[in-house]
């Protein structure tokens, strides 16, 4: 069982043993693949951990952005947040309906925002019913706090930084999309991207950190995982992805492993396979 830490990681006991703290703040992050046929709204509405919110990661983001789901500019953060009745001096955990799939990307952009007192809930909803534990329906009740941020510039890189980083080899690139993905062997999902990966990007598939029951897999085989794919763990790493989601899982199991010198790549393939004056490489890592 993983070692309960509000920073990082807690579990269904931990988040049951303090559903009623004053300072707890709960946050539904889930998020499905367009064309999924799955509504993370409406399946929140329908039921979810008491007291829980819903984090849009579409709205909750920078929607002048041709890009999707890209990270917000922290007076929207702030402002989504305080009107959720999230502020200064909550304990924020994170869960999704998949397990462990969405719940870290909104952990991260708490990260980049400065906020450290926020988890991800081990095995997400799926674990929490499994073991029949409450849920319900009921609005939750919201106090206004304030909110400051103090955003992480190093939490995030853009398509420069990361162009720079596979030119000179001194960063990790390691990209969590399936394998048939990462080498270019099939369509990528969603229309105009080309097939492939980043230059000197390593592929490690989000699924990998991650037991088959959807919980977090221990520090010692996170780090075994990535040094598996061939990620030298002495380097700074940035993660990729499709579109931050899923690249966001690998940030934090990094983390989570000991190792703090990550940070995502936003744009992700969504971005670097749009641009044909880009290089793109395909096969083997």
């Amino acid at each position: 069982m993983a070692v309960d830490d509000p920073k990082t990681l807690v579990s269904t006991d931990w988040l049951e043993a303090h559903l009623h703290d004053p300072d707890l703040r709960i946050l539904d992050a889930s998020w499905f693949m367009p064309g999924s046929d799955r509504n993370a709204k409406a399946a929140f509405a329908a039921g979810h951990i008491p007291g829980a919110r819903f984090f849009d990661i579409d709205e909750i983001a920078d929607t002048r952005s041709s890009l999707p789901h890209m990270a917000p500019p922290p007076e929207k953060f702030i402002s989504r947040l305080r009107a959720m009745g999230v502020g200064d001096g909550h304990q924020v955990v994170i869960y999704d309906q998949s397990g462990i799939f969405s719940a870290p990307r909104a952990w991260w952009t708490f990260r980049l925002m400065g906020k450290t007192d926020v988890a991800v809930l081990d095995g997400g909803l799926p674990k929490w019913l499994a073991e029949g534990r409450p849920v319900d329906a009921l609005p939750p009740v919201i106090k206004d706090r304030h909110m400051t941020v103090n955003r992480q510039p190093q939490r995030v890189q853009d398509v420069t930084q990361v162009a720079r980083a596979s030119k000179l080899g001194d960063h990790e690139i390691v990209d969590a999309r399936a394998h048939d993905r990462f080498t270019g062997s099939v369509p990528e999902p969603r229309p105009g991207l080309r097939s492939g990966h980043i230059p000197g990007a390593k592929n490690l598939p989000f699924g990998q950190v991650l037991n088959p029951d959807g919980t977090m897999k221990s520090p010692d085989q996170i780090r075994a995982a990535f040094e598996s794919a061939g990620v030298d763990l002495s380097k700074p790493v940035i993660t990729s992805c499709g579109s931050g989601i899923t690249a966001s899982i690998l940030a934090f199991a990094l983390e989570r492993a000991g190792h703090h010198d990550w940070s995502v790549y936003d744009g992700s393939w969504a971005e670097w396979g749009m641009y044909n004056d880009l290089k793109v490489a395909t096969g083997e890592a």
